[in-house]
């Protein structure tokens, strides 16, 4: 079993159905959903480039995948996130927009956020003790030889490269994409998702996802709401 504190919008937020209907799966039931018609693509060549980020379902990280250390249970570590959510405030999140990280394409905030970046290091820093050292196997799995230098030492400290200085938002909607095909299907998918990012969404949740083993995709455990409850009581 592998954890991880990711955000991603709640079951019924618009968002989070278009992007189950363009993953193929939602990231809270687990279940298979009809790829979309009419946008430019066929449902084959939706699911061929979706298979990769489908298997993680949609999401943008703040803590990778981690396997519990062996002085933790899965009732601390969701006692820790409640309180955890409870004294850090929603805010809004930047507009997001449908992006190119290198080969892919995903949801990426037009701008930088300094709350973001802010909760992102709070969370890999105050949940570190609950992660399980990584193992030689996984090391090697992260390719550290292509790390830069500071990705290299997170990897060790941390767990994971991308984090803190090197962190980006970045909720994943494709694999790698082929040259010739890259700028459709892009435009394809900034097309779908157009309508849903017309407000920037606010930020309002901690997710806790779960691996329930080796391979097998990730889904929502619970969520969890930020800000004080009497905060929440008065909204």
């Amino acid at each position: 079993m592998r954890y991880a504190i990711c955000y991603t919008p709640s079951a019924r937020d618009p968002l989070s159905m278009a992007a189950a209907s363009w993953l193929g799966r939602s990231v809270y039931s687990g279940e298979p959903i009809e790829h979309p018609d009419g946008i430019g693509l066929g449902q084959s060549e939706i699911a061929f480039h979706t298979a990769l980020p489908r298997r993680n379902g949609f999401h943008a990280c703040l803590k990778a995948p981690f396997r519990l250390h062996p002085d933790v249970s899965e009732a601390a570590l969701l006692r820790e996130l409640m309180h955890f959510a409870g004294v850090v405030e929603p805010f809004t999140l930047p507009a997001l927009e449908v992006g190119r990280l290198g080969d892919f394409c995903g949801l990426m905030p037009n701008c930088p956020s300094v709350e973001l970046d802010q909760l992102a290091a709070l969370v890999v820093q105050n949940f570190d003790p609950f992660r399980a050292p990584l193992t030689e196997a996984e090391i090697e799995r992260m390719a550290p030889e292509r790390l830069s230098a500071p990705q290299f030492s997170n990897l060790y400290r941390w767990g994971d490269p991308h984090v803190l200085d090197e962190y980006r938002f970045y909720m994943p909607l494709t694999g790698p994409l082929p040259v010739t095909e890259r700028e459709r299907i892009h435009k394809a998918i900034s097309r779908y998702f157009s309508t849903y990012l017309a407000q920037p969404p606010l930020f309002s949740n901690l997710a806790l996802f779960v691996e329930r083993e080796p391979g097998a995709p990730l889904v929502v455990h619970s969520l969890h709401p930020m800000g004080r409850v009497s905060a929440r009581r008065s909204a």
